[in-house]
């Protein structure tokens, strides 16, 4: 049995000791679970676990190739110590020591905090905080467990007592257990581990043990938790966000933010290695940070509607039935299916934190849950599924458009800089504008049901083009005609490329003529689109214009792929790409429409 697999048997334990956290919390009038929170967190437990089966070929793999190569043990010798009773025990000691460096580093260099963070940004302490973990933890990681490599523990044992190590540590997550006396003195506990998460400064990176405390009282970690003093948990940076991707990049970007603006070579570097919070003098003076002060800790609490908490609830029902498939299977499936699996739930994963942060609101969530499905269903090869989402997503889409309102985009009025000018009802906008909208989304669907079937690419290929057309009249409502001329060059310039790979590649002769012509209608609606975001500025405008982008990648892969060579995992691609840009389109229109009127009604 893999370790996924134990995972997903794990999983029903994992959440009844969650439900009666939660109703113990209830009727003590101590309730320590927020759900966007908690769904946030088991969230990023997700993502971590599938992401783990592709990183756990890294880690293990490491291992392995360590322990089969440079241990200093005789293998025989190491197998008969190792799998004894007190070999299995010494191993699950030594592991847990390894561990405790590895933690403990994880809070003194920046780059291991980058990944480590991740466990550490909820403002709550309960057993859903457990299941929070980081995806890039192995890319680092590894190295601290290479000297159980050398003293020749195998691969076997070794995961083994990893795992254990990683469950035993998911009880402690609790704010309702009290001090437990003398186990407190040895092991991890509740206590100690509250203390862990906390942000106060006496309690700051402290207890850093997984299953044994002793290691933190040998080397001058260890703290108490003082009843005088309670824990205030998150980070010192609060994240401040439910998106599970941002949630594990937020520290490497502001890393990278950093080093690219250091002027000395040596704190380029120095940024990456020295404890976090650590800036050089130059980049703290030209983008400063506002100090760290406990007394203003005030807990992050988005306001979205009950109809948006309901659907991100669901979708993280569907997504737990969804991972705990892909989990069960994964050791079984190809790479290719894999990654489209992964893709899949990952995408799912950020509609659920951005439908629970109130960023989109439940139609424009659909629409990118039938894109997602519409995508999946296509690179697994189910034809049937794929021909039910496909046209679903636009519908959606078309649904979303001709209703939008800013309750429906799900944006709260009291997030607005225009709050106090925003209507509570449907916003007429730029009803003109709408309507092309609207034609472009029509054309599109037409164009995704032609390309289902057999023999109707040129049908296709029409309906696209006027897409195109109605996408270039929509973004020249606002906008003068082909402002940015380097761009227009730009974009005219790589899609000729892209139409010479065509035309050397096989492209059909009967073809070039109807190509030519889109491949020119469709980077002049790209160069519109980036002249009309330089124009008009504002995150918006430069969404719409990711979109159009995305747009000609989408169908430069569609046609290498037909006309050139077959890709590796085109469907992947080129509808990724697809529905990626017609969703950016849409909702940064949408949201563009929203920020007019709220102007328009000072």
């Amino acid at each position: 049995m893999s370790p996924s697999q134990i995972i997903v048997l794990a999983t029903p334990v994992f959440f009844l000791l969650i439900a009666v956290e939660f109703v113990w919390g209830l009727r003590t009038g101590r309730n320590t679970y927020r759900l966007d929170d908690a769904i946030s967190s088991i969230g990023l437990g997700m993502l971590s676990q599938i992401s783990a089966v592709f990183t756990r070929l890294l880690r293990v793999g490491i291992y392995t190739a360590a322990y089969t190569h440079v241990s200093l043990v005789p293998e025989a010798a190491a197998q008969a110590f190792w799998t004894s009773a007190g070999g299995w025990l010494l191993a699950l000691v030594f592991y847990d020591f390894c561990y405790y460096w590895l933690h403990r580093l994880s809070h003194g260099v920046a780059v291991l905090w980058a990944a480590h963070v991740v466990h550490h940004q909820s403002e709550h302490y309960n057993l859903s905080t457990a299941l929070r973990q980081t995806s890039s933890g192995a890319l680092l990681g590894w190295v601290f467990y290479l000297p159980m490599a050398l003293a020749g523990v195998p691969p076997l044992v070794f995961g083994v007592v990893a795992l254990i190590d990683l469950l035993y540590q998911f009880w402690v997550h609790t704010d309702h257990l009290p001090r437990l006396g003398w186990f407190d003195r040895w092991f991890c506990s509740p206590s100690n581990h509250r203390v862990h998460h906390a942000v106060n400064d006496r309690y700051l990176d402290r207890n850093h043990g997984g299953i044994l405390v002793v290691w933190d009282r040998l080397f001058g970690t260890f703290q108490e938790e003082d009843p005088r003093e309670p824990c205030v948990y998150g980070t010192r940076a609060p994240l401040r966000s439910w998106d599970p991707l941002w949630a594990n990049a937020e520290v490497y970007a502001a890393l990278a933010h950093d080093s690219w603006h250091a002027r000395s070579w040596a704190d380029k570097l120095r940024v990456w290695i020295k404890p976090p919070g650590w800036r050089p003098a130059d980049v703290a003076a030209r983008f400063p940070r506002p100090a760290f002060d406990l007394a203003q800790v005030q807990p992050w609490r988005p306001q979205v509607g009950r109809a948006a908490s309901a659907f991100g609830a669901l979708q993280f029902a569907a997504l737990l039935a969804g991972v705990s498939v892909f989990l069960w299977f994964a050791d079984t499936l190809a790479t290719g299916p894999a990654l489209v699996g992964f893709a899949a739930l990952t995408a799912a994963l950020w509609v659920a934190g951005a439908v629970t942060q109130g960023r989109i609101g439940v139609l424009e969530a659909l629409m990118i849950d039938c894109a997602i499905l519409a995508t999946a269903t296509s690179a697994w090869g189910l034809v049937e599924w794929h021909r039910l989402f496909k046209p679903a997503t636009m519908l959606a889409a078309m649904f979303l458009v001709a209703n939008h309102d800013h309750l429906t985009l799900g944006i709260a009025r009291k997030q607005s800089k225009y709050a106090a000018a925003m209507p509570l009802g449907p916003s007429a906008g730029d009803a003109a504008g709408r309507r092309w909208l609207l034609a472009a989304l029509a054309a599109s669907l037409a164009g995704d049901v032609a390309l289902m079937f057999p023999g109707y690419f040129v049908p296709g290929l029409v309906a696209f083009l006027l897409a195109h057309l109605a996408y270039i009249r929509l973004f020249g409502r606002d906008a003068p005609w082909f402002a940015d001329r380097r761009a227009l060059a730009a974009t005219l310039g790589m899609g000729g490329v892209m139409y010479a790979f065509l035309w050397t590649g096989g492209l059909p002769a009967a073809l070039r003529l109807p190509v030519a012509a889109y491949v020119v209608v469709i980077a002049l609606m790209a160069a519109q689109a980036i002249g009309r975001a330089r124009t008009l500025g504002g995150t918006p405008a430069w969404t719409v214009a990711a979109g159009a982008a995305l747009f000609m990648v989408s169908d430069s892969l569609l046609a290498f792929n037909r006309f050139v060579t077959p890709l590796p995992l085109a469907q992947l691609g080129v509808l990724g790409t697809y529905y990626a840009a017609q969703c950016l389109i849409v909702g940064g229109w949408l949201r563009g429409q929203a920020d007019g009127e709220a102007r328009r009604h000072p």
